[in-house]
């Protein structure tokens, strides 16, 4: 309290930038002072007045006293009436159409003046770092109070946003697990325009839900979800109450995150490498008390690598360290759904949507089970893609889906003419020898007996097809 009174006293809140020129110390403060910048204010007025004197006693109307800072102070007369001035005046400059003259009187009130200005500048300096050494001594003290009001204006900051916002109190689960209810995320929720948000419950645990594959369309809500549990963990961590109706959150060494797209073009780095980075770090220092978010990981190359890659990320995570880490894997490869009835701690859920008249109605819902539609076509027509791009689309789509295509692909061969090995595309299923049986198979006329023996004899040939490639089997 005695500092703070010291500085309300002494320093001006006006203060200039610079502690050089003066301006800085209150009047009052100190009587030395206050007497010299009385001088220096008086200076304007003493100046009228002396104005006044010298017109009455020399007759010459036009005279002015006035100061520069080049030449100081001094008597200007028009040149014309320079015969009339007095004979004690003393020429110090002339000019083209006036003449400019200094008395005794008016280079002692000079010396006075600018002394008192010279003065009072260097006694506010010395005042001001007299001040500035007792702040010093204090700064202990200063700092703690600063660590204090910065300590409680944050809690006070996150305290104010929590009753505004209905956010809960977070129980810390010491077993880790993640329960949720009515999760929202803190951000979206006061941007979004034209709907209210949907929450949107999670739970997490290391013996049955501990890796989430999450599918649904896009602009259905997967990302918010993704990046609302880990804001929440977050929040919860830092002492902060989370946006939820209930929440209990385990604690969590790290959050580990692999989202959006972005490349390095100056290093050499495609989009596509830079994700791999990413996955990469993740995979070498995620542990069991970690938290991992995957938007999306393979987009970037061909359809099956980028499954496979996508695939082999979900199955190690699940393994890790033979504990496994608690994960948010979304993602468009819808046959990562088939990693639950392998995996024992995976658990499928997906963005719910309807369809009406062909349209989407996005409901922002996070629902068990997962799809086999990412809805591309109808979100591209939002996006404003041409109706006729939009109606091409849609029909190359039905002859994917029906095992056509209405294209003439060119025969693959290599160099030396053979065919070349099999590379799996997006638009053309690879040939399969099951297949071409079955459909050469005339069911009427064959007998129960051939149809078993057939069957068996399908199956092996599967198996021979299948070899190292598709998914693993279930344990």
């Amino acid at each position: 309290a005695a500092l703070a009174d010291l500085i309300q006293r002494a320093i001006r809140e006006d203060a200039p930038l610079t502690v050089l020129e003066g301006g800085l110390i209150k009047a009052g403060y100190h009587p030395e002072l206050d007497e010299l910048v009385r001088i220096s204010s008086d200076a304007k007025g003493y100046l009228a007045q002396l104005e006044v004197q010298e017109k009455e006693r020399t007759g010459i109307t036009a005279l002015k006293v006035s100061f520069n800072k080049v030449f100081g102070y001094y008597i200007e007369v028009p040149k014309a009436r320079a015969a009339a001035v007095p004979p004690h005046y003393v020429r110090k400059q002339t000019l083209v159409n006036a003449e400019r003259f200094i008395t005794d009187e008016l280079k002692q009130f000079e010396a006075k003046v600018m002394g008192a200005e010279e003065r009072r500048c260097v006694l506010e300096h010395r005042l001001f770092l007299e001040v500035r050494e007792e702040v010093v001594r204090h700064h202990s003290r200063i700092q703690a109070v600063a660590r204090f009001l910065a300590r409680l204006d944050c809690l006070l900051d996150l305290a104010e946003v929590a009753a505004q916002n209905g956010y809960c109190r977070p129980q810390i689960a010491e077993d880790g697990t993640f329960r949720i209810e009515d999760g929202r995320h803190p951000v979206v929720e006061k941007m979004i325009r034209g709907e209210r948000f949907v929450p949107n419950t999670i739970e997490m645990d290391n013996c049955a839900q501990q890796v989430m594959i999450i599918t649904g369309p896009n602009m259905a809500g997967k990302s918010t979800v993704l990046r609302q549990v880990a804001l929440s963990v977050i929040m919860a961590q830092m002492g902060s109450f989370v946006p939820a109706r209930r929440a209990a959150i385990g604690v969590v060494d790290r959050i580990f995150t692999r989202v959006g797209a972005l490349d390095n073009l100056s290093q050499g780095q495609s989009t596509f490498m830079v994700e791999m980075q990413e996955t990469a770090n993740i995979l070498h220092h995620a542990t069991e008390n970690s938290l991992v978010v995957m938007d999306e990981i393979g987009r970037g190359t061909s359809t099956f690598d980028g499954l496979s890659i996508a695939w082999a990320v979900a199955e190690y995570l699940h393994d890790l360290r033979r504990k496994g880490v608690k994960t948010l894997f979304a993602t468009h490869y819808h046959e990562l759904t088939e990693l639950a009835g392998r995996k024992p701690r995976v658990t499928n859920l997906n963005i719910a949507v309807r369809e009406w008249n062909d349209e989407i109605i996005f409901l922002r819902k996070l629902v068990p089970g997962g799809t086999n539609r990412s809805y591309g076509i109808q979100v591209a027509r939002l996006a404003g893609i041409p109706a006729e791009v939009i109606a091409r689309a849609k029909k190359i789509l039905l002859s994917i889906e029906n095992g056509e295509h209405g294209f003439a692909w060119p025969e693959r061969t290599s160099k030396a003419g053979r065919p070349a090995p099999l590379q799996l595309d997006l638009f053309r299923p690879a040939d399969s020898k099951v297949v071409e049986k079955l459909r050469e198979l005339d069911i009427g006329s064959t007998t129960p007996l051939e149809a078993l023996n057939l069957l068996s004899r399908l199956q092996e040939m599967a198996r021979t097809e299948g070899g190292a490639g598709g998914p693993p089997e279930k344990n």
